[in-house]
């Protein structure tokens, strides 16, 4: 059997400029519109290529990790939770914000799978990261795999979001399939199901926990951890 292939960026995706320097998009000036406890919206201005000055708002966040938990009969752990920004429930991997600059995102990749599902994993690596709406804002998320699972106790509490919150393993095939109809919707779940499918049937190896993640978020959760 050929070994998994190690997770190489092909050549297609390279030097989109042809070996010219890109243009500059330079911020002159900034002001922070609103400041919440998970996220910030900013205004920059931004002198464009052509040297007219745009307005353009981001949304600052801290970033976030989810987990990809996979059993030895090829399921994942999943949870079905209530999302007040769509009104309903979703099927989605248990995750959790990088809220603490001082915890490494594996660190608090494990905490959140004992903290929401009462899992512990003896193996850890990096499937995919993600940038959900890079036109506006710069979360990103980070998908482990854990396998080697075993169940632990599943600490007391949690507020009112989680009080009917579902906790059920699920075939990767059905995930898969679920993805497909439409039934699944949530975007790192989405991408970090493919990439286990592709890691599972042996085309790709994950990376390392401690993989490069060029677009990890930093700024807003220093600043609010600078004001502690």
């Amino acid at each position: 059997m050929s070994r998994p292939a190690e997770p190489v960026t092909p050549a297609s995706l390279t030097d989109p400029h042809g070996g010219r320097p890109p243009n500059e998009f330079t911020v002159v000036d900034s002001e922070t519109l609103y400041e919440g406890p998970i996220f910030a919206l900013r205004r920059d201005d931004v002198r464009m290529p052509g040297g007219r000055i745009a307005g353009r708002e981001k949304v600052e966040h801290f970033g976030a990790v989810a987990i990809a938990a996979l059993d030895e009969d090829d399921q994942l752990v999943m949870i079905y939770q209530y999302r007040p920004a769509l009104g309903r429930r979703l099927w989605e991997m248990p995750a959790g914000l990088l809220d603490d600059p001082s915890e490494e995102p594996v660190e608090a990749a494990k905490r959140e799978l004992v903290e929401e599902v009462g899992i512990e994993a003896a193996e850890w690596s990096t499937l995919v990261d993600i940038a959900g709406c890079p036109g506006f804002a710069d979360e990103s998320v980070r998908v482990f795999l854990a396998t080697g699972l075993r169940s632990v106790e599943r600490p007391e509490g949690g507020d009112d979001e989680e009080a009917d919150l579902v906790i059920r393993r699920v075939p990767l095939d059905d995930l898969v399939a679920g993805a497909m109809s439409g039934a699944l919707v949530n975007g790192p779940c989405v991408a970090g199901v493919f990439a286990a499918a592709a890691v599972r049937d042996g085309r790709f190896s994950p990376r390392p926990v401690d993989a490069p993640w060029t677009d990890k978020p930093s700024e807003y959760a220093a600043r609010r951890a600078a004001r502690r």
